[in-house]
């Protein structure tokens, strides 16, 4: 005889490239997202969706003592805006043949700081912006290079004087730090629980592979290296590798603090 699956109550709507926050029913021992064990902040699954998300029903399985359940939530695509960014180095839109070779190392480097898997930690409340400045290229956007159509915008720009001072937003073991050829000096900073945070286009690197470092400790400071048109913060999140909105992910981190609060 199957086992029982019950439906949870309330199915949340959540954009490609949004984050959610789903209450952990009574009782829960385990659960999954995919194929992997979900990740879980505050008594609430967090759910990363990525820009390339299919629409529609998706479901989270939830093992609790009284059986399977499931939690559901509805994937909605959304459209983001153009950019059209003018890069004076042309070698850096069109890399010639041994900078596909460093790109291709760099970028076999970046997947395996994204599929790191460590234990989560358990003080990533709140999560802290790295460093204070205007937003002057959000998440999302649907990029072209001098014309040339490229990969979606995989982070959020944080426009700052070269030389600001770049804070870890919450605990952190550094998993990657290297001078790369599209992002210049990065920092991959791993939260555990499959949240990866990247920090691109450093002047300075003041954090050393391997080491701990809490929140609000220096890991750099803000430059122009790599591929730049000036001197900002790059900042990716990724969830159990989908790149989700930083402003979103900072949103419903504040909105669990408050009710952890409110309940103590």
């Amino acid at each position: 005889m199957a086992p029982l699956v019950l439906m949870l109550a309330a199915t949340v709507t959540v954009d490609t490239g949004g984050v959610a926050a789903l209450p952990l029913p009574k009782g829960a021992i385990d659960v999954l997202h995919g194929d992997e064990p979900a990740l879980i902040v505050a008594d609430h699954v967090i759910v990363g969706v990525g820009l390339d998300a299919a629409s529609g029903p998706h479901q989270i399985v939830v093992r609790t003592v009284d059986g399977d359940k499931t939690m559901d939530y509805n994937v909605v695509a959304k459209s983001y805006p153009e950019q059209r960014l003018t890069i004076p180095d042309r070698r850096k839109v069109n890399p010639l043949p041994e900078d596909l070779e460093r790109i291709g190392r760099e970028s076999e480097l970046q997947r395996a700081a994204y599929a790191r898997r460590t234990p989560l930690r358990q003080d990533l409340l709140p999560f802290k912006q790295p460093v204070e400045g205007i937003y002057s290229s959000p998440f999302g956007l649907r990029r072209f290079l001098n014309d040339q159509p490229r990969s979606p915008h995989s982070g959020l720009d944080i426009a700052a004087d070269t030389g600001t001072p770049i804070a870890a937003p919450a605990p952190a073991t550094v998993a990657l730090t290297g001078d790369f050829f599209f992002s210049g000096n990065v920092v991959f900073l791993d939260h555990g629980g499959g949240l990866i945070t990247m920090y691109g286009h450093l002047d300075r690197i003041d954090a050393k592979d391997g080491e701990d470092v809490d929140r609000g400790d220096i890991i750099g400071t803000v430059g122009a290296t790599g591929r730049v048109t000036g001197p900002h913060l790059h900042w990716t999140i990724s969830i159990q590798g989908d790149r989700v909105d930083p402003i979103i992910l900072m949103r419903e981190f504040d909105r669990l603090a408050e009710t952890a609060d409110t309940a103590n």
